[in-house]
């Protein structure tokens, strides 16, 4: 009953949040703000995640493949594994620990100090100002923070299969333009963007229903990245199945 309760307060959250996206005001100054400390400021983490994950991927992977004589093929494997899995989904945890834990504690702070009860009190509905914005700044965001991701992985498979392995560079660059095409870009961006409204939706969920002061904000926090990294991480298997099966590579499971 209680997970039940939950999901439909985050339904509820979902409903005034699209109808005061639809109401068109947008509050811009507010979003790009928001965009600048998500966006930007999630720039140096997410750079260090995806370039050391295609990096030792591309470790583990050549020492395999070389035992079977197809270490020629790390590019493609790297790559779509980046595109498709490693990238999105470790972006969006890294993006969860670091932006969702903030917004659940700004609002959060401003649950306990009864600034949202003044917002109410001005008439501000507060989803239209304090979620709405950093709904739109993280739809912008977190799909260009995924392609970052990936190309920074890509870059240091390539560092380290070519310069540090010695993998002909011809035949790196072929296989991996060979079995990488726009529709494993595009499943790591849709990704990105469903992770994107994870975070937002749980995290400001958590920041709204704050109370008993400081604990009740830390506390929320602490459940805002669990609950948000395992709810993508669920999502993930899910959203993996239903794009292949769209796509019209998919194997139709």
């Amino acid at each position: 009953m209680g997970f039940l309760s939950y999901m439909g307060q985050l339904a509820f959250l979902l409903r005034d949040l699209i109808t005061a996206f639809q109401s068109g005001v947008w509050r811009l100054k507010l979003v790009a703000h928001e965009i600048v400390a998500i966006g930007f400021g999630s720039q140096a983490v997410v750079i260090v995640t995806g370039a050391f994950t295609g990096a030792v991927f591309t470790f583990q992977t050549y020492a395999k493949f070389k035992d079977f004589g197809v270490e020629s093929t790390v590019g493609a494997i790297v790559s779509v594994a980046l595109c498709r899995e490693l990238g999105p989904v470790l972006a969006g945890l890294m993006v969860s620990g670091r932006v969702g834990a903030a917004m659940a504690a700004d609002i959060g702070t401003m649950k306990v100090t009864e600034q949202v009860d003044a917002l109410r009190v001005m008439g501000v509905h507060p989803v239209d100002y304090l979620v709405l914005p950093r709904f739109i700044a993280m739809m912008v965001s977190m799909p260009l923070l995924v392609a970052e991701s990936i190309a920074f992985g890509l870059l240091a498979s390539y560092v380290v299969a070519v310069h540090g392995y010695g993998v002909p560079e011809a035949w790196f660059l072929a296989h991996m333009r060979e079995h990488t095409n726009m529709l494993d870009v595009g499943i790591g961006m849709i990704k990105g963007f469903v992770f994107g409204v994870i975070i937002t939706i749980v995290a400001c969920h958590q920041g709204l229903r704050a109370e008993n002061g400081a604990v009740g904000v830390g506390v929320g926090t602490t459940r805002a990245v669990v609950i948000s990294s395992l709810a993508m991480l669920i999502c993930n298997f899910f959203l993996s199945i239903l794009l292949n099966y769209l796509s019209p590579l998919g194997t139709g499971m």
